[in-house]
């Protein structure tokens, strides 16, 4: 039995990737794509970890590599150290996010949940705004500030005018009576 040909696989060298790239040639993007998707998750995943996150913002990264090719200059590096520093970027960009801040928040406020339920579970689902509503004033008012506004401890000593130990030693108070009220089912 003759041995079954399978197709060579294309090699694009980078110059003409990249003038490829910068026409908006759909097949040399895909190209671009299977070949480099996967260095550059690995890139994005050192970052924000792995999960749905890191492949959102992976489609982020090729959607702005697709727009602005065109600015990529070859005089100041390579192609994938260009791509590189765009998926670095982008991971930073999202881990400095208020939404990746408040799910991280989220997440430590339910300990028993596994990694797959914890991205997954949303504020609603456990019931997390009631369980504020019933702390101390004070501490209500950081959770709120902190959790679901995305507000840093500066921020948040800064409205409150209060000093940003105690907003630490408040946000800590108010994690650990959560965390009672949902062990218990309050």
């Amino acid at each position: 039995m003759p041995p079954l040909h399978s197709p060579v696989p294309v090699k694009i060298e980078e110059n003409d990737l990249v003038s490829l790239l910068k026409s908006q040639d759909r097949k040399a993007f895909s190209y671009l794509y299977d070949n480099y998707s996967g260095a550059l998750l690995g890139v994005i995943v050192k970052v924000i970890g792995e999960g749905e996150r890191a492949r959102d913002v992976l489609q982020e990264v090729f959607v702005k590599i697709w727009k602005h090719v065109g600015g990529y200059d070859e005089t100041k590096g390579t192609l994938y150290t260009w791509m590189f520093k765009v998926a670095r970027n982008s991971a930073i960009d999202c881990l400095r996010s208020s939404d990746f801040k408040n799910d991280v928040r989220t997440m430590e406020l339910v300990p028993d949940a596994t990694k797959h339920q914890r991205t997954t579970i949303s504020v609603e689902h456990i019931g997390l705004k009631q369980i504020v509503t019933k702390l101390k004033k004070e501490l209500s008012a950081i959770i709120e500030l902190s959790y679901f506004r995305g507000f840093t401890h500066e921020e948040v000593a800064k409205v409150l005018q209060i000093p940003i130990g105690t907003v630490k030693t408040r946000t800590r108070s108010a994690i650990m009576e959560m965390r009672h009220a949902m062990a218990i089912g309050v």
